[in-house]
């Protein structure tokens, strides 16, 4: 399978998002803004389809 730049960067935000949320609760407003930025770049990488040069 065949990742892309923007399934890389979702998967990258979600991860901290994971990390951050189990290690700094405090923070929660930044963790919940990664994980949005993760869903949307996820849903970019859908709507967008694969590139070929």
């Amino acid at each position: 399978m065949r990742f892309g730049p923007f399934l890389i960067i979702a998967l990258l935000l979600f991860v901290l998002w994971i990390c951050g949320f189990l290690m700094f609760h405090i923070a929660s407003g930044l963790i919940h803004l990664l994980l949005l930025l993760a869903v949307i770049s996820f849903v970019a990488h859908f709507f967008m389809g694969p590139k070929t040069a």
